[in-house]
């Protein structure tokens, strides 16, 4: 849904700035505007922005001074708009962080066209740097280090996380105990190092009796994750 998305619109030409602003809400995006960039800056600061398109060659400060000062402490989606078109310009403005460079001879329709293109990128980056892994009513999110169980929030010491994140990442491969002791210990321990904290791990996340079991012992091997709910099946 892009009725949430919002585009601030940075140029000192008011009739490219409501051009463009007829186009994009006309997609279903909110638009703000600003005729510089101390004006720009200060809707930035104070609004969520999630793509900018941006002049260059304006009144004051340049665009290229804008990103420069947005980049230190963002990575919205800048696209430059100018009336220049030589290869310079262009490869300053993507050096200073613009994720692209439009002439002012682009039809609206383009405009628009590249700013869809550049916040799909930028969702699928976000995405894939946002790993969540889902088990039913059991949820890592390896980006935050957080566990779910049931909408609620389970404490973890590292080691216990690591594991269960290992587990989760490899549904129903059989660790033993041995490839399990040389990746968390160093190979210093034994079988009874390893139970011990498997128990304490299955401890907080199957301590509800009619939460499903997720981590099973494999007779004299070791132990495996199941990777989906079982909650008619006791495991042990």
């Amino acid at each position: 849904m892009k009725e949430w998305q919002t585009i601030l619109v940075v140029d000192d030409d008011t009739s490219i700035v409501e051009l463009l602003r007829d186009f994009l809400e006309n997609e279903g995006y909110q638009v703000k505007t600003a005729s510089d960039t101390i004006q720009a800056m200060a809707v930035f600061e104070k609004s969520i922005i999630h793509c900018m398109i941006l002049d260059i060659m304006m009144p004051g400060q340049s665009g290229f001074e804008l990103c420069r000062q947005i980049r230190e402490k963002s990575h919205v989606p800048i696209l430059f708009l100018s009336a220049r078109s030589g290869d310079i310009d262009k490869i300053r403005g993507l050096a200073l962080g613009g994720d692209d460079y439009i002439v002012k001879t682009a039809s609206p329709g383009e405009i628009v066209a590249r700013v869809k293109a550049v916040l799909r990128r930028t969702r699928v980056q976000q995405e894939s740097m946002r790993k969540v892994l889902h088990y039913g009513s059991l949820t890592l999110d390896l980006s935050s280090r957080e566990v779910w169980s049931d909408g609620e929030m389970i404490a973890l010491t590292p080691k216990e996380y690591e594991l269960l994140c290992l587990f989760a990442e490899h549904p129903k491969y059989v660790f033993s105990y041995e490839q399990l002791l040389d990746k968390f210990w160093s190979g210093v321990g034994d079988k009874h190092t390893v139970r011990v904290h498997i128990s304490r791990l299955r401890e907080k996340i199957e301590a509800d009796p009619n939460r499903p079991k997720w981590i099973i012992n494999v007779w004299g091997i070791g132990y495996r994750f199941i990777g989906e709910t079982h909650e008619n099946h006791t495991y042990t």
